[in-house]
């Protein structure tokens, strides 16, 4: 499985973005799909997954902002983020568990100014 995260940039405090997670092949049959971030000097934390049935769980510091989605027909998983902050900015990492296997994207950088 490969992932293709993209679709962060460089937004003011309040604004929207939604990061966009491109896999190879078919999703539908990922048990677990996650979006996770990091800054430098910290570990990477997750902050939203998503079950195949689309059971969905959000991290505290961003329930009510950020959304997860996931589309089995284009194959994608989104992070929908309102009301972005400064802390928000990170590179943001989409993540698959698929035959216990881990596969991680890229990364993509969210800058959000102040």
């Amino acid at each position: 499985v490969q992932l293709q995260a993209s679709g962060g940039g460089l937004v003011q405090a309040g604004e929207s973005l939604r990061l966009s997670c491109a896999a190879s092949g078919s999703i539908s049959t990922i048990p677990i799909m996650s979006w996770y971030r990091q800054t430098p000097g910290k570990q990477r934390e997750v902050v939203a997954s998503i079950t195949a049935r689309g059971t969905t769980n959000v991290v505290d510091i961003v329930k009510g902002r950020f959304t997860i989605s996931r589309d089995n027909i284009k194959n994608a998983v989104y992070l929908s983020m309102n009301s972005l902050k400064p802390e928000d900015t990170a590179v943001y990492y989409c993540k698959a568990i698929y035959s216990g296997m881990v596969y991680w994207g890229q990364g993509t950088l969210v800058t959000v100014s102040s």
